[in-house]
Protein backbone atom coordinates (compact mmCIF):
# COMPACT_ATOMS: atom_id res chain seq x y z
CA UNK A 1 0.00 0.00 0.00
CA UNK A 2 2.84 2.63 0.77
CA UNK A 3 3.30 4.85 -2.17
CA UNK A 4 6.50 7.42 -2.43
CA UNK A 5 6.22 10.49 -4.56
CA UNK A 6 8.71 10.93 -7.01
CA UNK A 7 11.02 14.26 -6.61
CA UNK A 8 -21.08 14.74 -7.06
CA UNK A 9 -25.00 14.89 -9.81
CA UNK A 10 -25.73 16.66 -6.55
CA UNK A 11 -23.92 19.81 -4.73
CA UNK A 12 -21.60 20.82 -7.91
CA UNK A 13 -18.56 23.06 -6.15
CA UNK A 14 -15.34 23.73 -5.66
CA UNK A 15 -12.96 27.44 -6.28
CA UNK A 16 -9.66 27.27 -7.15
CA UNK A 17 -6.50 28.42 -4.71
CA UNK A 18 -4.14 26.34 -2.23
CA UNK A 19 -3.94 26.42 0.84
CA UNK A 20 -6.69 27.26 2.29
CA UNK A 21 -7.26 27.35 6.32
CA UNK A 22 -9.92 27.15 8.31
CA UNK A 23 -10.18 29.87 10.90
CA UNK A 24 -8.31 28.86 14.07
CA UNK A 25 -11.13 29.58 16.80
CA UNK A 26 -13.35 27.43 14.40
CA UNK A 27 -10.87 24.83 14.31
CA UNK A 28 -10.51 24.85 18.05
CA UNK A 29 -13.69 24.84 18.89
CA UNK A 30 -14.12 21.85 16.71
CA UNK A 31 -10.94 20.04 18.33
CA UNK A 32 -12.71 20.92 21.46
CA UNK A 33 -15.40 19.48 20.56
CA UNK A 34 -14.03 16.11 19.44
CA UNK A 35 -13.99 17.35 15.96
CA UNK A 36 -11.16 16.82 13.32
CA UNK A 37 -11.01 18.99 11.03
CA UNK A 38 -10.55 17.51 7.20
CA UNK A 39 -6.51 17.15 6.32
CA UNK A 40 -5.07 19.96 4.16
CA UNK A 41 -3.47 17.69 1.93
CA UNK A 42 -4.80 13.98 1.27
CA UNK A 43 -2.86 11.59 -0.18
CA UNK A 44 -4.77 8.79 -1.85
CA UNK A 45 -3.61 5.09 -3.12
CA UNK A 46 -6.38 2.84 -5.13
CA UNK A 47 -5.83 -0.58 -5.15
CA UNK A 48 -7.84 -2.03 -7.74
CA UNK A 49 -7.44 -6.29 -6.79
CA UNK A 50 -7.63 -8.64 -9.29
CA UNK A 51 -10.44 -11.14 -9.89
CA UNK A 52 -10.85 -13.85 -7.27
CA UNK A 53 -7.98 -12.10 -5.26
CA UNK A 54 -10.69 -9.95 -3.35
CA UNK A 55 -11.18 -10.24 0.87
CA UNK A 56 -9.04 -13.17 2.62
CA UNK A 57 -6.15 -13.08 0.29
CA UNK A 58 -5.58 -9.34 -0.49
CA UNK A 59 -6.38 -9.00 3.43
CA UNK A 60 -3.62 -11.48 4.28
CA UNK A 61 -1.12 -9.45 2.32
CA UNK A 62 -2.00 -5.91 3.04
CA UNK A 63 -1.88 -6.71 6.75
CA UNK A 64 2.20 -6.82 6.83
CA UNK A 65 1.78 -2.84 6.01
CA UNK A 66 0.16 -1.70 9.24
CA UNK A 67 1.84 -4.59 11.08
CA UNK A 68 5.47 -3.18 10.00
CA UNK A 69 4.49 0.52 10.65
CA UNK A 70 3.44 -0.48 14.47
CA UNK A 71 6.64 -2.12 14.97
CA UNK A 72 8.51 0.90 13.91
CA UNK A 73 6.39 2.89 16.19
CA UNK A 74 5.38 5.37 13.31
CA UNK A 75 3.88 8.19 13.83
CA UNK A 76 2.10 8.74 10.27
CA UNK A 77 -1.32 6.77 10.56
CA UNK A 78 -3.85 6.07 7.87
CA UNK A 79 -6.83 4.50 7.20
CA UNK A 80 -8.29 2.15 4.54
CA UNK A 81 -11.58 1.81 2.60
CA UNK A 82 -13.09 -1.46 0.78
CA UNK A 83 -15.45 0.19 -2.39
CA UNK A 84 -18.94 -0.83 -2.22
CA UNK A 85 -19.86 0.41 -5.41
CA UNK A 86 -18.13 0.34 -8.74
CA UNK A 87 -16.22 -1.89 -10.88
CA UNK A 88 -13.90 -4.21 -10.05
CA UNK A 89 -12.82 -4.70 -5.87
CA UNK A 90 -10.77 -1.79 -4.99
CA UNK A 91 -9.26 -0.13 -1.55
CA UNK A 92 -8.56 3.32 -0.87
CA UNK A 93 -5.83 4.21 1.42
CA UNK A 94 -6.76 7.76 3.10
CA UNK A 95 -3.52 9.19 4.54
CA UNK A 96 -3.98 12.80 6.11
CA UNK A 97 -1.10 15.55 6.23
CA UNK A 98 -0.80 19.16 7.47
CA UNK A 99 1.08 20.11 4.37
CA UNK A 100 2.96 18.62 1.27
CA UNK A 101 6.26 19.66 3.46
CA UNK A 102 4.48 16.78 5.96
CA UNK A 103 4.24 14.34 3.10
CA UNK A 104 7.56 14.92 2.12
CA UNK A 105 9.24 14.05 5.56
CA UNK A 106 6.96 10.81 5.50
CA UNK A 107 8.32 9.71 2.73
CA UNK A 108 12.13 10.62 3.31
CA UNK A 109 11.65 9.19 7.38
CA UNK A 110 10.40 6.10 6.01
CA UNK A 111 13.16 5.91 3.15
CA UNK A 112 15.99 6.17 6.10
CA UNK A 113 14.66 3.27 8.76
CA UNK A 114 16.68 0.66 7.09
CA UNK A 115 14.50 -2.19 8.93
CA UNK A 116 10.86 -0.40 8.22
CA UNK A 117 11.88 0.12 4.29
CA UNK A 118 13.10 -3.67 3.99
CA UNK A 119 9.64 -4.46 5.73
CA UNK A 120 7.90 -2.31 3.72
CA UNK A 121 9.44 -3.86 0.45
CA UNK A 122 8.57 -6.93 1.41
CA UNK A 123 5.39 -6.36 1.48
CA UNK A 124 4.90 -5.04 -1.40
CA UNK A 125 6.48 -7.65 -3.13
CA UNK A 126 3.71 -10.52 -1.85
CA UNK A 127 0.93 -7.36 -2.05
CA UNK A 128 1.17 -6.36 -5.87
CA UNK A 129 1.36 -9.85 -7.01
CA UNK A 130 -2.20 -9.44 -6.40
CA UNK A 131 -3.47 -6.28 -8.04
CA UNK A 132 -4.22 -5.65 -11.45
CA UNK A 133 -3.52 -1.76 -11.31
CA UNK A 134 -2.49 0.75 -8.64
CA UNK A 135 -2.13 4.77 -8.42
CA UNK A 136 -1.88 6.95 -5.81
CA UNK A 137 -2.20 11.10 -6.05
CA UNK A 138 -2.42 13.85 -3.73
CA UNK A 139 -5.38 16.17 -3.13
CA UNK A 140 -5.27 19.54 -1.36
CA UNK A 141 -8.04 21.09 0.82
CA UNK A 142 -10.65 23.53 -0.56
CA UNK A 143 -12.00 24.83 3.04
CA UNK A 144 -13.87 27.86 1.87
CA UNK A 145 -16.34 25.23 -0.34
CA UNK A 146 -16.08 22.39 2.00
CA UNK A 147 -19.66 22.50 4.49
CA UNK A 148 -19.36 21.72 8.25
CA UNK A 149 -16.42 19.06 6.97
CA UNK A 150 -15.05 18.43 10.67
CA UNK A 151 -16.32 15.31 12.18
CA UNK A 152 -15.94 12.37 14.80
CA UNK A 153 -13.30 10.71 12.52
CA UNK A 154 -13.29 7.83 14.80
CA UNK A 155 -17.11 7.09 14.39
CA UNK A 156 -17.14 7.24 10.74
CA UNK A 157 -17.65 3.61 9.11
CA UNK A 158 -18.74 4.84 5.22
CA UNK A 159 -17.36 7.14 3.18
CA UNK A 160 -18.81 8.80 0.47
CA UNK A 161 -16.73 10.18 -2.54
CA UNK A 162 -17.68 11.96 -5.44
CA UNK A 163 -15.47 12.59 -8.52
CA UNK A 164 -15.85 16.03 -10.52
CA UNK A 165 -13.96 16.16 -13.91
CA UNK A 166 -14.00 20.28 -14.96
CA UNK A 167 -13.57 21.03 -18.43
CA UNK A 168 -10.64 23.33 -19.44
CA UNK A 169 -11.04 26.67 -19.22
CA UNK A 170 -14.49 26.30 -17.27
CA UNK A 171 -13.07 27.58 -13.66
CA UNK A 172 -15.33 30.40 -13.51
CA UNK A 173 -18.35 28.24 -14.36
CA UNK A 174 -17.57 26.08 -11.58
CA UNK A 175 -17.09 28.89 -9.04
CA UNK A 176 -20.36 30.01 -9.98
CA UNK A 177 -21.79 26.44 -9.44
CA UNK A 178 -20.40 26.34 -6.31
CA UNK A 179 -21.52 29.67 -5.18
CA UNK A 180 -25.14 28.41 -6.32
CA UNK A 181 -25.57 25.34 -5.16
CA UNK A 182 -24.16 26.33 -1.45
CA UNK A 183 -26.33 28.99 -0.68
CA UNK A 184 -29.26 26.27 -0.99
CA UNK A 185 -27.12 23.32 1.19
CA UNK A 186 -25.88 25.75 3.46
CA UNK A 187 -29.92 25.78 4.49
CA UNK A 188 -29.87 22.18 5.44
CA UNK A 189 -28.44 21.29 8.80
CA UNK A 190 -27.13 17.69 8.05
CA UNK A 191 -25.28 18.20 4.91
CA UNK A 192 -21.80 18.04 4.90
CA UNK A 193 -18.45 17.12 2.79
CA UNK A 194 -15.20 18.65 2.80
CA UNK A 195 -14.33 19.39 -0.50
CA UNK A 196 -10.60 18.72 -1.98
CA UNK A 197 -8.43 19.67 -5.47
CA UNK A 198 -5.98 17.14 -7.40
CA UNK A 199 -2.90 18.53 -7.31
CA UNK A 200 -0.36 15.12 -8.28
CA UNK A 201 -1.68 12.34 -10.09
CA UNK A 202 -2.92 11.50 -13.35
CA UNK A 203 -5.01 14.44 -14.91
CA UNK A 204 -7.68 14.88 -17.03
CA UNK A 205 -7.12 18.35 -19.71
CA UNK A 206 -9.09 20.02 -17.15
CA UNK A 207 -9.35 20.04 -13.01
CA UNK A 208 -10.24 17.15 -11.17
CA UNK A 209 -12.01 17.74 -7.29
CA UNK A 210 -13.13 15.80 -4.87
CA UNK A 211 -15.86 15.92 -2.35
CA UNK A 212 -16.04 13.77 0.63
CA UNK A 213 -18.70 12.51 3.01
CA UNK A 214 -17.91 10.81 5.99
CA UNK A 215 -20.56 8.66 7.19
CA UNK A 216 -21.08 6.41 10.43
CA UNK A 217 -24.31 4.91 8.55
CA UNK A 218 -25.80 4.04 5.10
CA UNK A 219 -28.76 6.05 6.60
CA UNK A 220 -27.14 9.04 6.03
CA UNK A 221 -26.98 8.40 2.02
CA UNK A 222 -30.50 7.85 2.68
CA UNK A 223 -31.32 11.29 4.29
CA UNK A 224 -28.91 12.70 1.71
CA UNK A 225 -31.39 11.98 -1.57
CA UNK A 226 -34.07 13.98 0.62
CA UNK A 227 -31.89 16.59 1.48
CA UNK A 228 -31.70 16.63 -2.80
CA UNK A 229 -35.21 17.25 -2.79
CA UNK A 230 -35.11 19.93 -0.24
CA UNK A 231 -32.47 22.13 -2.71
CA UNK A 232 -34.39 21.85 -5.82
CA UNK A 233 -37.12 23.53 -3.93
CA UNK A 234 -34.65 25.77 -2.02
CA UNK A 235 -33.36 26.78 -5.30
CA UNK A 236 -36.46 26.63 -7.35
CA UNK A 237 -37.34 25.65 -11.01
CA UNK A 238 -35.46 28.74 -12.73
CA UNK A 239 -32.51 28.43 -10.75
CA UNK A 240 -32.29 25.07 -10.47
CA UNK A 241 -32.47 25.11 -14.39
CA UNK A 242 -29.74 27.48 -14.93
CA UNK A 243 -27.67 25.68 -12.87
CA UNK A 244 -28.04 22.34 -14.38
CA UNK A 245 -27.72 24.00 -17.63
CA UNK A 246 -24.12 25.31 -16.41
CA UNK A 247 -23.15 22.30 -15.26
CA UNK A 248 -24.06 20.21 -18.50
CA UNK A 249 -21.13 22.72 -19.79
CA UNK A 250 -18.85 22.91 -17.18
CA UNK A 251 -18.49 19.24 -16.10
CA UNK A 252 -16.55 16.64 -18.33
CA UNK A 253 -17.73 13.47 -16.12
CA UNK A 254 -18.75 12.93 -12.50
CA UNK A 255 -18.92 9.65 -10.57
CA UNK A 256 -20.03 8.86 -6.94
CA UNK A 257 -18.71 5.70 -5.13
CA UNK A 258 -19.47 4.26 -1.56
CA UNK A 259 -16.69 2.87 0.89
CA UNK A 260 -16.39 0.82 3.85
CA UNK A 261 -13.84 1.43 6.01
CA UNK A 262 -11.78 -1.94 6.99
CA UNK A 263 -10.32 -1.56 10.50
CA UNK A 264 -7.59 -4.66 9.18
CA UNK A 265 -6.00 -2.77 6.51
CA UNK A 266 -6.02 0.27 8.42
CA UNK A 267 -3.33 1.74 10.51
CA UNK A 268 -5.35 4.28 13.20
CA UNK A 269 -3.74 6.29 15.79
CA UNK A 270 -3.72 4.69 18.97
CA UNK A 271 -6.53 7.51 20.53
CA UNK A 272 -8.96 5.96 17.77
CA UNK A 273 -8.79 2.28 19.07
CA UNK A 274 -8.80 3.14 22.56
CA UNK A 275 -12.36 5.25 21.92
CA UNK A 276 -13.85 1.99 19.81
CA UNK A 277 -11.08 -1.15 20.84
CA UNK A 278 -13.78 -3.61 19.14
CA UNK A 279 -13.48 -1.44 16.35
CA UNK A 280 -10.40 -0.31 15.46
CA UNK A 281 -8.82 -3.02 17.45
CA UNK A 282 -9.67 -5.87 14.54
CA UNK A 283 -6.39 -7.56 13.03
Amino acid sequence: MKSYFGAWIAPCLLLAGLGVAAPKTAAAQEQAAGITPPPKVAEIITEVIKPGQEGSPHAKTESAFPKAFADAHWQQHYFAMDALSGRGGRTLFFIAYDSLAGMQKDVEGTEKDATLSAALDRARVADGALLQSYDTSAYALRNEISLRAGVKIEEMRYFEITTFNVRSGHRQDWDTLAKGYMSAYEKIPGAHWAAFEKVYGDQNSGARFLLVTPMKSLAEADQEMDDNKQVISILGADQMKKLEDLAATTIESSDTQVYQINPKLSYPPDAWVKADPAFWGQK
